[in-house]
């Protein structure tokens, strides 16, 4: 085989036929990506009280991994000076703050190599219910971030957003229909050809579909914000036992999914409830200090948010969750504590990302270590 032969191999060949896959995020990590809040259409007041709360999550993460966030130039001094020195501000344009979503799925190979999977992205569904335009900033961060890293990088037209995929490390997969089968994400695709993607692209074997994401959830239901692995054959779920909350349906017809299945390595599957906080709404305060622009999602007073305990980011030695609610913060605490022993839980005030729209697994991305 010439060396003509040997790069149109590669060029055809997916990352699971090289020998790449994704990652569990309880694996070790090299780094954390995020990016810097700043538009004043999602963020109220000009997105202080959210940088403030960002600047909060990336310390605690610091503890465990090296830290980048990625900063517009109009805000790289601000952003530098709100954090401390050992975190690594570069210039990263974006047109949000979502690094979960628009960032890369970083994948490993048993020979040492870092790779990454460059998503389409279409702002969470594109002109048919995307939460903003333009997004042609966020498109390309995921070339930026595998040249500074001199990655690999694998184009798939497949729309998806790393909040809506989960997995174990082992071959298993865990999404939910509401957002990869929405015709705002791949109209021209059919559910097996969405699987076979996601199996050549992430080295993923088995695929658990959940029906729904959490309600109100206008990422259209990313499986994030609902349940997570968090060792493998264990999945962290929310939970509600209020059965006149919407949210009480949504979790039990998930309950019921986990428990029938199985993983790819024939596991069945143990469910540990989170409760739920609140239900949350946006107070009249909240949403006064936002702008309203017609291209953009409007943040309304009395508006649920979909608040989930769920969404947390898992460190090296700490776990980073987000604090919402006095009357549950504790009992979730004390669940993870449970489920991570040989981590630090630290709870982050994260109302004001949760006023965005996410929490804080949205706002994060890990980079493997390999």
């Amino acid at each position: 085989m010439n060396d003509t032969d040997i790069a149109t191999e590669r060029r055809t060949a997916t990352p699971a036929e090289l020998g790449f896959s994704m990652p569990a995020e309880f694996a070790p990590h090299d780094a954390c990506w995020m990016l810097w809040p700043q538009r004043p259409d999602n963020w109220r007041y000009g997105a202080k009280p959210a940088q403030a709360a960002f600047v909060a999550v990336a310390r605690a993460i610091a503890e465990s991994e090296t830290v980048f966030v990625g900063v517009n130039d109009d805000q790289y001094e601000n952003a530098r000076n709100q954090l401390p020195s050992h975190i690594r501000v570069i210039e990263l344009s974006s047109n949000d703050a979502w690094m979960r979503d628009v960032g890369p799925t970083f994948l490993t190979h048993p020979d040492g190599r870092l790779a990454m999977v460059d998503w389409e992205f279409n702002a969470w569904g594109g002109l048919n219910g995307g939460l903003y335009f333009p997004w042609d900033k966020d498109r390309r961060i995921r070339q930026k971030i595998a040249e500074v890293l001199g990655i690999e990088r694998f184009i798939t037209p497949l729309v998806v957003e790393g909040g809506a995929i989960h997995v174990d490390g082992e071959g298993t997969l865990i999404t939910t229909e509401e957002c990869l089968l929405n015709p705002n994400r791949n109209p021209d695709l059919a559910k097996p050809e969405i699987e076979r993607l996601l199996c050549a692209y992430l080295g993923v074997e088995k695929i658990i579909w959940l029906p729904r994401g959490c309600f109100q959830d206008e990422t259209d239901g990313h499986v994030d914000n609902l349940c997570c692995f968090v060792a493998p054959g264990e999945v962290a779920l929310t939970w509600t036992d209020d059965d006149s909350d919407p949210q009480h349906a949504i979790s039990r017809e998930a309950l019921g999914i986990l428990e029938a299945a199985t993983d790819a390595r024939g596991r069945r599957l143990t469910v540990h409830k989170l409760p739920m906080p609140g239900p949350l709404t946006i107070a009249e305060t909240e949403a006064s200090g936002v702008d309203r622009l017609s291209s953009s999602r409007p943040r309304q007073p009395g508006d649920r948010m979909a608040a989930s305990y769920v969404n947390f980011y898992i460190g090296n030695s700490v776990v980073v969750m987000p604090r919402l609610d006095p009357a549950h913060d504790d009992e979730a605490h004390a669940i993870l504590e449970n489920l991570f022993p040989g981590r630090r839980v630290v709870a982050v005030d994260a109302r004001e990302i949760l006023l965005g729209g996410g929490n804080i697994h949205c706002i994060t991305q890990q980079q493997p270590r390999v």
